[in-house]
């Protein structure tokens, strides 16, 4: 007998790795033995590959089989490898050709009637084959649309065991069955909601216009009823359409979350609402063997809004100040460390104080100061300082609405065109820098060479810094805000007003 030898991916976050998954048949005592760093769902491969193999007409070798996954020091989870661990034996039986399943990448979870069911992740995973120069996979025909998202490779479904062995050479007559299919249909593009529907809140709108130009996280700070829910909702529908890298981010977050993938890459910037009572796990990812996404990775590209904010945790709320930063969400575990996508824009809603109607013109809060200090106090100081843009809001009067429903209200497909053009020329701007807004980019690069800025332009940000009303951090912060406004106004570089602006943003809170 010869050693059956085939191929399959290991994922750890959205990075995969090429398997080779090797099998002997000996004569020894009969058992079914996997060795190479293989996780608790993928050692129990032995009872669904036997049983489905035996169900799908080609029972695997009574004798003792050894399974290896090689590289041994990879740590290798989920139930993905149960199709190449099954022809792999078959092969070593001399049931199907060696040389076929040594050509082909197989991902695919194995059901006991021998069916292949659909199988999380297949998207990053036949990504990184091609990546690692393999052409052809063979996945579970649940997931054929998801895996022919990746160009130049060729896509093989199989709904059953039977049928992978067939077209691997196997003497067998086809037998019909009814593939295992996704449960959700399409994903289909999000609602985008209109920016019109908002009444009043001028001011807060163009705060809006200015974090989806230049990708600033934002922080809305009013009493209930102001509104701040109905603009974070609707920030998504302002932002452009993602480009090929980023839907490609995006679709491969979705298909490892095990969310339902449509026939396109998804196209549109996700928006992410998590509960407060998420823990750390759910915001950033995890999970003791396979690590899944959390909501920062899955608001990718796209918006992670956290509505009562001061009621998430602190160390929740401190576990997103690392992904602020590098734009890079790392999950650490023993034995590897999974990255993920981190780089969102943070929009952040809160009551005033615990009652909400603190600063309010219409109703009087009942809360002591303690409780508002130690309310707005969960907001700690080094999260809120990577904050670019802090708003404050109010509820609007019967007055205001009755002007504003009278007057012409800018819609999202509008703000949509303004935003695009600013970024079309920040784009410009920093072209071969490998940032793409203003958001992106590190304070020192915007106070050096060409880009730094005369002192009469910076003054304003210069006395608060001395003041030390702002840090350097907010210095800088401050500083890409307003080459944002620059890049709206359509000014080549931005001058004392856009500072102004730009600090009153920061610090309108």
């Amino acid at each position: 007998m010869t050693v059956g030898r085939t191929w399959a991916v290991a994922l750890l976050g959205l990075d995969g790795s090429l398997i080779e998954v090797e099998a002997d048949i000996s004569s020894q005592l009969p058992k079914f033995v996997i060795i190479g760093l293989a996780d608790r769902s993928l050692g129990e491969a032995e009872g669904r590959v036997r049983q489905a193999a035996a169900n799908a007409g080609c029972r695997l070798s009574g004798q003792r089989i050894t399974v290896n996954l090689s590289p041994a020091s990879l740590p290798k989870n989920g139930s993905g490898f149960d199709l190449a661990i099954a022809l792999s034996c078959l092969a070593a039986d001399n049931v199907v050709s060696n040389d076929s399943i040594d050509g082909v990448v197989h991902i695919g979870e194995l059901g006991l009637d021998g069916r292949l069911r659909p199988t999380p992740g297949v998207l990053p995973a036949v990504l990184a084959a091609v990546r690692a120069g393999r052409t052809t996979v063979m996945v579970p025909a649940g997931n054929e649309y998801e895996a022919r998202l990746i160009p130049d490779v060729t896509v093989i479904p199989v709904a059953s065991l039977r049928e992978a062995a067939i077209w691997h050479g196997a003497a067998l007559s086809p037998v019909p069955v009814t593939p295992i299919l996704t449960s959700g249909a399409d994903a289909g593009a999000p609602v985008d909601l209109d920016l019109a529907e908002i009444v009043g809140q001028d001011e807060a709108i163009q705060a809006l216009l200015v974090a989806a130009a230049g990708g600033h996280h934002l922080m809305m700070l009013g009493p209930p009823g102001a509104g701040k829910t109905m603009l974070a909702a609707r920030l998504p529908g302002i932002l452009p359409d993602l480009s090929v890298a980023e839907a490609l981010d995006v679709t491969s977050i979705r298909s490892l979350a095990g969310q339902p993938i449509g026939t396109a890459l998804v196209t549109r910037p996700p928006f992410e609402n998590p509960h407060h009572t998420a823990s750390a796990a759910s915001i950033l990812g995890g999970g003791s063997k396979f690590i899944r996404p959390g909501a920062a990775a899955r608001a990718a590209h796209g918006v992670l809004f956290l509505d009562e904010a001061p009621e998430f945790q602190t160390s929740v709320l401190d576990a997103l100040r690392q992904p602020l930063e590098s734009g890079t969400i790392s999950i650490h575990r023993a034995h590897a460390v999974a990255h993920f996508p981190g780089r969102f824009q943070l929009v952040l809603a809160a009551n005033p104080c615990p009652c909400g109607q603190y600063g309010s013109r219409e109703n009087t809060c009942v809360c002591p100061p303690s409780a508002i200090r130690r309310y707005l106090g969960r907001l700690s100081g080094p999260l809120m300082d990577r904050i670019d843009i802090q708003l404050r809001m109010r509820r609007i009067s019967r007055a205001e609405m009755t002007v504003s429903g009278e007057k012409e209200r800018l819609g999202s497909a509008e703000a949509r065109r303004i935003v695009a053009a600013a970024r079309q020329r920040s784009r410009e701007r920093l072209d071969g820098t490998g940032w793409v807004t203003s958001g992106q980019v590190p304070g020192p690069w915007l106070r050096s060479g060409a880009r730094a800025l005369a002192r009469q332009v910076t003054e304003p940000i210069d006395r608060a810094l001395e003041h030390g009303s702002i840090t350097m951090r907010g210095y800088d912060r401050v500083l890409r805000v307003a080459w944002t406004l620059a890049d709206m106004d359509g000014s080549e570089r931005p001058e004392k007003s856009h500072i102004g602006r730009a600090l009153f943003l920061r610090k309108g809170i």
